[in-house]
């Protein structure tokens, strides 16, 4: 999908869009499974607070998705209110058996959980599809760097998180002065293939050269996601988050260019 990046005609503020998040529930079913715990029982006060962290970095990044997950951020707060509020024993009985005020979000998590559940098994079996009937003949394969593995599944909300992280860190250095920032998306790719190419494997933050200031940040950002989704680069994550590694993926000069004009496709 693409990102694009524009200027707000009333404020004059740098805004950017970014069509790669899959939705606040996809979000929560992200924290439920790095919390380990059942999706029909969420520890909403915990929940809520790592909710709301991401909905910090998500305005930064896509400040029109923004608008979609604060409505379930206020959902999760009202919830915990509710959840939190002083009852006797029987009133609180009464109402535990009449609704759990967390029923509602948990069975539109269940539902979503379903369908992406059969979307991922279709999509493992179109690619099993593709390699038994390949529509063009395959070039042998080019040496692929071996990250370390995997500890936990790498998904798109473990970049998000380390990325907000990484800019909460560099707005202490960050001067006071507004920086316009110009750099053509192209420029910023290259800079991205520059940085995790210099080695087998680079953690998260080496693959943002400095200066570090918040537009260039966000550039090189949408840079790495667009590497990855065109399958340039490939993540893992570790015990953490704080340990997430990316690797090149060594492409022939064919498929550089395909993916150069798709790129500018994008762009444009």
């Amino acid at each position: 999908m693409a990102e694009s990046a524009v200027t707000d005609p009333e404020s004059g503020e740098y805004r950017v869009r970014l069509p790669e998040f899959h939705g606040p529930l996809d979000l929560l079913l992200h924290l439920v499974k790095r919390n380990e715990v059942d999706v029909r029982d969420i520890p909403v006060a915990i929940i809520a607070e790592q909710f709301r962290s991401f909905l910090d970095v998500i305005a930064v990044i896509d400040v029109e998705a923004a608008g979609e997950f604060l409505v379930t951020a206020a959902t999760l707060l009202e919830i915990k209110s509710r959840l939190a509020l002083p009852q006797s024993e029987s009133v609180a009985t009464k109402v535990e058996a009449e609704e759990d005020p967390r029923r509602e979000l948990v069975q539109q998590l269940l539902e979503y959980k379903k369908f992406k559940d059969a979307a991922s098994r279709l999509g493992g079996r179109a690619a099993e599809v593709g390699r038994r009937w390949p529509r063009e003949p395959i070039a042998p394969p080019a040496a692929r760097t071996e990250l370390p593995a995997a500890v936990q599944s790498p998904e798109l909300w473990d970049l998000v998180s380390a990325f907000g992280r990484l800019v909460q860190d560099s707005a202490q250095l960050e001067p006071d002065t507004v920086i316009a920032d110009d750099t053509p998306q192209d420029v910023y790719r290259e800079q991205v293939l520059a940085a995790v190419g210099s080695a087998a494997t680079v953690a998260f933050r080496d693959a943002f050269p400095p200066p570090h200031h918040k537009l260039r940040l966000i550039g090189l950002f949408l840079a790495m996601l667009e590497l990855i989704r065109n399958g340039r680069l490939i993540f893992t994550v570790g015990d953490t988050t704080d340990d997430i590694r990316l690797a090149l993926v060594p492409v022939s000069d064919d498929r550089k260019e395909e993916i150069g004009s798709e790129s500018q496709e994008v762009g444009g």
